[in-house]
């Protein structure tokens, strides 16, 4: 199972400081672990939201919003996706993690949906489809 693992936002990673030496070593150390331990497919850090833009949709008209956006809440600040054999395995491992920001922070797990979870509405045609897009992307790594 693959589980998207979401840094969420918190005033310090919305200021564009950046993290401090210390910091950076523990997730360093321990992005090696989930490597080492075949769990990590791929991570990285997002910028505040200062330098990005929402989309909001209303059947066919698009509006563009630029940041910063207000609920850093609601934000996220990175991400990592992890191969698990279950939630709880991503959970022990989020549980190691170093804390992401020097001050209280959250740290949120998503199941990635696989195709297999689309059921009957999968044609073959639309997994065809699906497997040529992820070969391709594959072949570009």
């Amino acid at each position: 199972m693959r589980f998207m693992i979401i840094l969420k936002a918190t005033p310090s990673s919305e200021s564009g400081a950046p993290p401090d030496e210390k910091l950076l070593t523990a997730m360093g150390k321990f992005n090696e672990e989930l490597v080492a331990a075949g769990i990590m497919l791929a991570g990285e850090g997002l910028q505040p939201s200062a330098k990005g833009a929402r989309i909001r949709f209303s059947g066919d008209k698009r509006t563009v919003v630029d940041g910063p956006f207000s609920e850093t809440k609601e934000m996220i600040a990175g991400f990592w996706i992890w191969q698990c054999r279950s939630k709880e395995e991503a959970i022990e491992w989020v549980k190691r993690c170093p804390n992401p920001f020097n001050e209280e922070s959250e740290i949120e797990i998503r199941q990635v949906f696989e195709l297999e979870d689309f059921g009957s509405e999968l044609t073959p045609e639309i997994r065809a489809s699906e497997e040529r897009l992820r070969a391709e992307l594959e072949s570009r790594r």
